[in-house]
């Protein structure tokens, strides 16, 4: 009960964040970008407005949702928290959750996010060749097959392929919180868990028979060798405790990554659950809060070199 208590906390202090006038100094809200007229955050380094700053890094963030939910308001907390302790700007996205879009749709939609940092960041000081991508659960997982789509130039993206490669070139590393990155792994999970009928994932995806095609392992598994070598650095972080995407995932993404020498780092926290890896990273009393963001600032400082 105490557990539900926290997350009511947490529930009111971003609803009263996110609609206080107050507030807009921090970030600017809902910005139109993409084909589909989508809508972004941008959430302000401490950097910005420096007359002496430099372009400023920029950090991605994409939400979890099951494919099937989700908003980018909910997570105003934590890019404000992870402006400040990265001294970057952050970018949330929304993007077409099913029913609204399909999982091709989606990756179309972080895509177009990158293309607007590339496009449309120099009017707010951000550095559109210093991305990084960070992304909870199904984001995690946005957040890898996007890149890997476009590090294999695909059609479907509808992106001219030297925009593709420049958005790869920019991308200079991914973190992964909690992700799924085997279609088929998580539905047999889900369907040990019964859930499968209510999860959107399957739906979103478009069937089973789509599975492969849009699970990073697979898709990892089909690149040449030069395409391994413009994959970004992977650093994935995962709980022993997570009940609804367990650890095994991470673990054996980290396996493949490592086999094909793509540069990763794998961080498993004890005793942390799903729910935790994103919710403690909103307020920094809560009990992951610094332990998640050590292990995420580590990698983000390899990732600037």
């Amino acid at each position: 009960m105490l557990k539900y208590l926290q997350y009511g906390k947490l529930y009111f202090q971003w609803k009263l964040w996110y609609s206080n006038d107050k507030n807009n100094k921090h970030y600017v809200k809902g910005i139109t970008f993409g084909r589909r007229g989508n809508k972004l955050d941008l959430y302000y380094s401490p950097r910005t407005g420096r007359s002496d700053a430099a372009p400023v890094p920029v950090v991605v963030f994409v939400y979890g949702g099951a494919w099937g939910s989700g908003d980018r308001s909910i997570y105003c907390l934590l890019a404000l928290q992870m402006a400040k302790e990265l001294n970057a700007s952050v970018i949330c996205p929304d993007y077409s959750i099913y029913p609204k879009g399909n999982v091709l749709n989606m990756i179309q939609d972080i895509s177009d996010s990158l293309l607007w940092v590339r496009e449309k960041g120099h009017a707010f000081s951000l550095d559109q060749d210093n991305i990084i991508l960070i992304g909870h659960s199904a984001g995690a997982h946005l957040c890898a097959i996007t890149t890997l789509f476009l590090v294999n130039n695909v059609e479907e993206l509808f992106i001219e392929t030297n925009k593709q490669r420049g958005l790869v070139a920019a991308i200079k590393g991914i973190i992964g919180l909690s992700g799924v990155y085997s279609i088929m792994d998580h539905y047999k999970h889900e369907k040990m868990r019964a859930v499968e009928y209510v999860s959107t994932m399957h739906k979103a995806m478009d069937g089973v028979e789509n599975f492969d095609y849009y699970s990073p392992t697979s898709l990892l598994k089909k690149l040449n060798k030069d395409q391994l070598k413009r994959v970004p650095p992977v650093a994935l972080l995962h709980g022993t405790n997570d009940i609804i995407v367990p650890v095994e995932s991470s673990v054996m993404f980290s396996e493949l990554l490592t086999s094909l020498s793509v540069s990763m780092s794998l961080y498993l926290i004890p005793k942390m659950n799903h729910t935790e890896m994103v919710t403690d990273l909103m307020a920094p009393d809560r009990h992951f809060y610094h332990t998640v963001y050590g292990c995420i600032k580590q990698e983000y400082s390899k990732f600037q070199g």
